[in-house]
């Protein structure tokens, strides 16, 4: 009897214990189905829902309806909207064609547009065309183009073809040059090339250097190899300094190596160290 007691006793108290980890798992289930009917995933039993979450629910569901219709997503259920929210929906509809239409986006449907709309969006369409012949770009219709916007794309396209010429880039048409821009492109190129030797880049070609540049180009490229050595690179060419700049590149070295070894600091070769200098440093250092 003692023994079917003690056996009742304990498990009163196992259920004691363990209740409010039931009572935690069950609560966190009941969220999770509540996230679950916001969501509209089929793993939703609305039938553990209490009335105020039915309705947040139903909220929840009817706004991402709304949205999805708003963006035109295939899963819109237009009978679920309300009056005032199909109207403004069919504006946002509207409103979104005509943009497409303005932008020459496939998704226009002029079917859809008011006669004013059209010939607004006629209006942009002729001039995206004016604009891209212009700037010689793909989608160019020349055939849709009036005698004087022709005119208009020809001086355009010869004065991007100058540009191109002056300036290296694009494809640039010599024969499409008269002899003035000729002189022009030419006084450019060799401008344009004075400076890449000047600056050390790419596309320099010493030749056509006047002396005056030459001797220029020579100067920058000498002090572009001292600063290198200066600095340690690994482009410092040693062979081209003057014995004046060899000495004091290599003076300046030998008191880094002295204070690095002073100090403890830096790379220090103890080797290169005068007798003197030797006696100053610190063992420990």
């Amino acid at each position: 009897m003692k023994a079917s007691l003690r056996i009742c006793l304990w498990a009163q108290v196992a259920c004691f214990s363990l209740w409010p980890i039931l009572a935690f798992a069950q609560s966190s289930d009941l969220v999770e189905n509540l996230a679950n009917c916001k969501a509209g995933r089929e793993t939703c039993d609305g039938s553990r829902l209490s009335p105020s979450q039915s309705a947040d629910a139903a909220l929840a569901r009817h706004e991402r309806n709304t949205s999805n219709c708003r963006n035109g997503y295939d899963s819109c259920d237009h009978s679920k909207l309300s009056e005032p929210e199909t109207i403004a929906l069919a504006v946002a509809e509207h409103q979104r064609n005509v943009s497409d239409c303005n932008d020459g986006m496939r998704s226009c449907d002029r079917s859809k547009l008011t006669q004013s709309e059209a010939r607004a969006v006629a209006t942009a369409e002729q001039q995206r065309n004016l604009d891209n012949c212009k700037d010689a770009l793909g989608n160019c219709d020349l055939s849709k183009l009036t005698p004087s916007q022709t005119g208009r794309v020809n001086e355009a396209r010869r004065q991007i073809n100058i540009s191109d010429c002056k300036n290296g880039t694009g494809i640039c048409d010599h024969s499409g040059l008269t002899p003035s821009e000729t002189r022009e492109v030419t006084a450019a190129e060799h401008q344009r090339n004075a400076q890449n030797c000047q600056n050390g880049w790419d596309e320099c070609d010493h030749s056509k250097l006047t002396a005056s540049e030459a001797r220029q180009t020579g100067y920058s490229e000498h002090q572009r190899n001292l600063a290198a050595c200066k600095d340690g690179q690994q482009t410092c060419d040693y062979t081209k300094l003057t014995a004046l700049e060899a000495r004091a590149l290599a003076d300046a070295e030998h008191k880094r190596n002295y204070t690095a070894c002073l100090k403890g600091y830096g790379y220090c070769d103890p080797s290169r160290l005068t007798v003197e200098e030797a006696r100053t440093i610190h063992p420990g250092n």
